[in-house]
């Protein structure tokens, strides 16, 4: 039987604990990433968190394993990884498969809404 989008869903959210923005600059303040996996026209349309970290969805899974040549430095099993995406089901599932791929911390703060903190403007994408 296919699993269901609302399968998966349940399934990540039975994993990936949802916290808060200010849970998340405390973390933050403590080393964890940031983690942006929205797409980058979503970047430039909303603007993103202050000191957070792109990765798009699609790029995860080789900017997360170690052994990929696409790997990204910041981006450690051992560190705490604070997810957020537009409104938090991307970074439920995202951070489900980082759980899956050795990730032990990770965090689920929902969309870039929920972030309390100082944002950068979205580019201006001019005339």
């Amino acid at each position: 039987m296919p699993v269901t989008l609302q399968a998966m869903m349940q399934e990540a959210n039975a994993v990936v604990e949802r916290i808060d923005s200010s849970r998340a600059q405390e973390l933050m303040g403590q080393g964890a990433l940031l983690l942006d996996i929205r797409d980058a026209p979503e970047l430039e349309k909303s603007g993103r968190a202050v000191g957070s970290h792109h990765i798009p969805r699609g790029m995860l899974e080789f900017r997360a394993d170690p052994a990929s040549p696409f790997h990204d430095p910041e981006m450690r099993p051992e560190r705490v990884i604070v997810l957020h995406c537009a409104s938090g089901g991307r970074a439920a599932l995202a951070g489900k498969l980082l759980r899956d791929m050795g990730y032990d911390q990770v965090f689920n703060l929902g969309g870039l809404g929920d972030w309390a903190g100082p944002k950068q403007e979205p580019v201006d994408p001019g005339m």
